[in-house]
């Protein structure tokens, strides 16, 4: 089929992006029923603590990191919305300290809806992040659906003494982000009236390879990418799992160009209010902090940044790790 005028992408999905998630809360409840690793089995990191990844000792010196991941469209654009997936895609396994080799694209396309045309421009974005990644792009799945979704199953490699883990957190530890926030409220925007941020598409489109390595050189062994859970949600299993209250010095949480005035205006997913919701049992605040505040904080972010315990030179250090307390966030 052709179409005649202008595509906008994000019409055709109920959703957006890591914006899309199944809540935290409910993942956790279904994947509770899973079994654990059978006896004797290399499973370095599996389920118990929902990493980034899967990882499976292969030799003492080399690990799998295993991932994957897709999502609706999260801007009209199609290549730039293979390259936001594709990119969102590897960005699992940098967050476990490893290198991508090998990815698979995965596609469900409206064929009756939407050309064919267009999806070859999601593929072909893809396929540049991956060779701009190193990684090898190869085959993988396509199916007629009705919403359009394009992601990658991501094969990697790590040294399994050298992972990155979210559960390896210590007190003392400072906290370092690598990308603003802001990103799910600038695609809400985008998706409601078509305006086009270029802001948010270039920090989406950033792979977090260089981030990854620095984190892995400076000694840092725990992290977590910052993505549809926002960053209190990823902070709060990031600390639930390590056994520690994660302190945050909101000051010093970097935000988009534009993000507060979408906030403002009302363009608030309901994935991050959703965030805020399964966090604020678990959240305390020395000071008042609004509401909007800590909408920005639980914010959905879509191919985000890393969060490092431990600094990584050339980005902000946001608070520290400190001994559990009666929360796992506490918000200055």
């Amino acid at each position: 089929m052709t179409l005649t005028a202008p595509v906008r992408l994000t019409q055709y999905a109920s959703g957006g992006g890591c914006a899309c998630k199944v809540p935290p809360g409910e993942l956790e409840a279904v994947l509770a029923g899973l079994p654990g690793a059978p006896q004797g089995a290399e499973l370095l990191v599996g389920t118990d603590h929902g990493d980034d990844a899967a990882v499976v000792r292969l030799e003492e010196d080399r690990a799998l990191v295993m991932t994957t991941d897709f999502f609706t469209p999260v801007v009209d654009d199609a290549r730039d919305w293979g390259r936001i997936a594709a990119a969102n895609a590897l960005s699992d396994v940098y967050a476990m300290g490893g290198t991508p080799l090998l990815a698979l694209n995965l596609l469900a396309w409206p064929r009756e809806r939407l050309p064919m045309e267009l999806a070859a421009e999601v593929l072909a974005g893809g396929a540049e992040v991956c060779q701009r990644a190193g990684a090898h792009l190869a085959g993988g799945h396509s199916i007629d659906d009705p919403e359009p979704k394009y992601g990658l199953a991501v094969t990697g490699t790590a040294h399994p003494d050298r992972l990155l883990r979210n559960d390896a957190g210590r007190p003392g530890l400072p906290l370092t982000l690598t990308k603003p926030l802001g990103l799910g409220v600038l695609n809400n925007r985008h998706k409601a009236t078509g305006e086009v941020f270029p802001q948010a598409v270039a920090t989406m489109t950033e792979l977090n390879d260089e981030a990854a390595r620095a984190a892995v050189a400076a000694g840092a062994r725990c992290a977590t990418d910052v993505t549809g859970f926002g960053l209190l949600g990823h902070l709060h299993k990031l600390a639930r799992a390590s056994g520690v209250t994660a302190v945050v010095d909101t000051a010093a949480v970097p935000y988009l160009e534009g993000a507060r005035e979408a906030l403002a205006s009302g363009y608030v997913p309901g994935g991050s209010r959703r965030n805020l919701a399964w966090v604020r049992p678990h959240l305390a605040t020395e000071g008042r902090l609004s509401e909007e505040e800590l909408l920005l904080l639980a914010d959905a972010q879509t191919s985000g940044g890393l969060l490092v315990a431990g600094e990584v030179p050339g980005h902000p250090v946001i608070g520290e790790l400190a001994l559990a307390g009666e929360t796992t966030l506490l918000l200055r």
